[in-house]
């Protein structure tokens, strides 16, 4: 037993032995570790501290930049109208449709087997290319390697959303929902649209982007002058973080912009053109502008401003340059304004007083003013008649023999310089020059109030006329009718003047008078004018194109001056006639301008060209209807039951307010469209505005085509007829 007790006791000891050594390694190793996790526990807590309060500034700025992440949202651009509700400029939503050919989860394979059958439905819906043509643009890219493959594989471009969603049924796309599989995406784009093609186009004007500013906005006309308005606000996303990840949201909405209602009249727009085109035609002129004012509110009803296409073989003219608003030599349509202040001084009373007139006149005994048409002598009353460049002189220049300079302020006393502001972009006030107290200034005064040394914009010449034609008030033109509020809250713009009156009634009424002779006594300038119906009153103009030297001209000073491009002398057998006046002679309602630049023969005289083209307005505007004393239909006058004529409308609220405004009580003057019963089926758009019709066609699929202004009174293919999207539908519209 002794030696089994020595052996167990060896084995003890040596099992002993090893464990001593090995606790002592166990330890030493949690040592270490525990001095590590302590190192990294003091470590964090300290840089605990160093983030929550050391730098806790500096995360809060990272933080806050970080969640400021934002993106600027743009407003619906605000609607131009006619003065009638007529839509001249509107937005327009369209989609162009792209198809991600290196989308992450793309079925290439099930693409490929797809393809003949995508491709027909897409030939069928996109007749740009057949069906191989499809199929060769879509292998083109499978040849390539999928990281060369394009990401916008352009399907379609600015179509309506419905056809998107047509595309969505095709084969291949209505297999998967996923787009990321598909490819197929789609990118919203607003156009700017305009129904009425180019009718006013300056004047309306156009949108557009610059290098430096990519946002939309007006570039020209009255939509580049109310660009503010017509703008809007814009909003801002802000970038946030929720559960669900990050999204943005709405921090500030943008406010869309205001819809814009203008006092252009599409009817007397559509006369003013035609007849302005045409007689250019005829004339083979430059260019020409006119101009059709509201005798009593100065609403600018029509503004055309036609330019010869130099680009096209065929007599063409296009809207191009805003002459309207833009100063030339007036010529003798300049008397007006001379006769006005002579008047209103007194040194033209007794109107009855004679002059010796003559072929010639050489005042202060230089080149002599010359008449072409003028009798030996002539009474105050006849110069407009005969337009009498000497009478002019004659009567005006003894006025200011001392004082040259006054004639020009007392013009401005009859705010013939004011800014009219009208709405339309680019307008210049009359380039009329300080003259010196000298031989030389007296000469340019005496050749002034004739209408040479000076340059008048057309559109100041027809307020002032239509001041005359107004009794003496001197209204303010305006483009601009009313605003309507993104929140559908109308301003309507009151009437204003530029002054309340520039000449007594008395003074109108022999200016009137004088201008009357001009078409129907017998030294009248423009006798071809006259007519059994519309007895119209203006004056001539005619006036040689000046050199011009457009190259800038500066002071001693090296101060850039603002000068007419005056170049000295003119150029010979070459003029601009004017016509401006106003009818009906005597209960004025319209006063229209006419600028023709450079008519050939036999079209080179003011009547035939220039006074042809108001001829021709006024009778057209009468044979309409236009120049009635009410011409508003109603029951009461017609002696009829007829209701008055509304749009209709989709939007019950507008139709609720419609019929409260109107205080029709239980009356259905205001027809409710009925609504298309099924996909496939034409809606019934009859009785609502274009806008709406537009929206509700095109929204369905539809190319819509229409003619005539106002409301929806025929629809072709009739409402609730079997037709797919893409069909054309043809409207009628009407006013009355």
């Amino acid at each position: 037993m002794a030696p089994q007790n020595s052996s167990e006791k060896k084995t003890t000891r040596k099992t002993d032995e090893r464990i001593k050594p090995n606790q002592s390694y166990i330890v030493r190793r949690f040592g270490i570790i525990f001095a590590i996790t302590a190192i990294l526990a003091v470590a964090i807590a300290v840089k605990l501290v160093q983030t929550t309060v050391v730098h806790r500034a500096d995360w809060n700025r990272m933080a806050a930049s970080t969640l400021a992440d934002s993106v600027i949202t743009y407003p619906d651009r605000g609607e131009i109208l006619a003065s009638d509700g007529s839509i001249l400029a509107t937005n327009l939503y369209y989609v162009d449709i792209m198809v991600d050919m290196r989308a992450t989860r793309f079925k290439i394979i099930e693409f490929v087997d797809s393809l003949p059958m995508l491709a027909d439905s897409l030939a069928a819906a996109f007749p740009k290319y057949d069906k191989k043509g499809w199929m060769k643009r879509f292998n083109e890219q499978l040849k390539k390697p999928k990281s060369k493959r394009t990401r916008n594989f352009v399907i379609a471009k600015g179509v309506p959303e419905e056809m998107l969603n047509r595309v969505k049924t095709f084969p291949f796309f209505r297999a998967f929902r996923s787009s990321n599989q598909t490819g197929l995406k789609a990118d919203m784009v607003m156009k700017r649209s305009y129904p009425f093609g180019r009718m006013a186009r300056l004047s309306i004007g156009r949108v557009g982007q610059t290098d430096t500013d990519p946002e939309i906005h007006g570039r020209s006309g009255l939509e580049r002058a109310i660009d503010t308005l017509l703008f809007g606000i814009p909003g801002v996303k802000r970038k946030v973080v929720s559960t669900r990840g990050t999204r943005y949201a709405d921090e500030r909405p943008a406010i869309n912009g205001y819809d814009v209602t203008t006092t252009i009249d599409i009817t007397m727009q559509d006369i003013l053109e035609e007849e302005l085109g045409q007689m250019l035609i005829n004339a083979k002129a430059d260019w020409g502008t006119a101009i059709l004012m509201e005798v009593a509110t100065g609403d600018i009803k029509a503004i055309s401003n036609l330019e010869r296409d130099s680009t096209s073989r065929t007599p063409r003219y296009i809207e191009a340059l805003n002459r309207a608003v833009q100063a030339y030599e007036p010529g003798s349509v300049m008397k007006v304004m001379t006769m006005a202040v002579a008047l209103e001084k007194g040194f033209a009373k007794p109107i009855s007083r004679e002059y010796p007139i003559g072929r010639s006149y050489p005042y202060l005994g230089k080149r002599s003013i010359s008449d072409t048409h003028s009798p030996g002598s002539l009474p105050v009353s006849r110069f407009i008649e005969y337009s009498s460049n000497i009478g002019m002189v004659k009567m005006t220049m003894p006025h200011y023999e001392h004082n040259p300079a006054q004639f020009r302020e007392d013009l401005a006393e009859l705010g013939f310089f004011d800014r009219l502001n009208t709405g339309i972009a680019r307008e210049v006030p009359p380039y009329f020059p300080r003259v010196k107290n000298n031989a030389g200034g007296k000469l340019d005064l005496s050749r002034m109030v004739f209408g040479y040394c000076t340059m008048i914009p057309p559109l100041y010449t027809c307020a002032f006329y239509n001041a005359v034609a107004n009794d003496g008030r001197f209204v303010r033109p305006r483009l601009v009718k009313s605003l309507r509020s993104p929140d559908g809250r109308d301003s309507v713009i009151p009437v204003s003047y530029v002054r309340e009156r520039i000449m007594s009634s008395e003074n109108a009424a022999i200016l009137r008078s004088m201008m009357r002779g001009v078409v129907w006594e017998q030294g009248g300038t423009a006798k071809s004018l006259r007519n059994d119906v519309v007895e119209i009153a203006g004056k001539t103009g005619t006036c040689k194109i000046a050199l011009e030297d457009k190259r800038p001209r500066y002071d001693k000073n090296g101060k850039k001056l603002d000068l007419p491009p005056f170049k000295g002398g003119y150029l010979e057998g070459h003029y601009r006639v004017t016509f401006c006046g106003f009818f009906p002679y005597e209960n004025p309602k319209y006063t229209c301008i006419v600028l023709i630049s450079d008519p050939k023969v036999p079209y080179r005289g003011p009547a035939v060209s220039s006074g042809t083209v108001l001829k021709n307005l006024a009778l057209k505007l009468n044979a309409r209807g236009l120049l009635a004393d009410d011409p508003a239909m109603t029951a009461e006058h017609s002696g009829t039951d007829a209701v008055p004529t509304v749009y209709s409308s989709f939007n019950d609220e507008r139709n609720a307010t419609l019929h409260a405004d109107l205080r029709l009580g239980p009356s259905r003057a205001i027809r409710h469209p009925a609504k298309a019963d099924s996909t496939g089926k034409v809606p019934d758009v009859k009785g609502v505005s274009l806008r709406e019709a537009l929206a509700k066609l095109e929204g369905a699929g539809y190319a819509v085509a229409f003619e005539g202004v106002g409301y929806v009174y025929a629809q072709s293919p009739e409402a609730g007829s079997e037709a797919g999207p893409g069909t054309r539908i043809r409207l009628s519209l009407r006013h009355n």
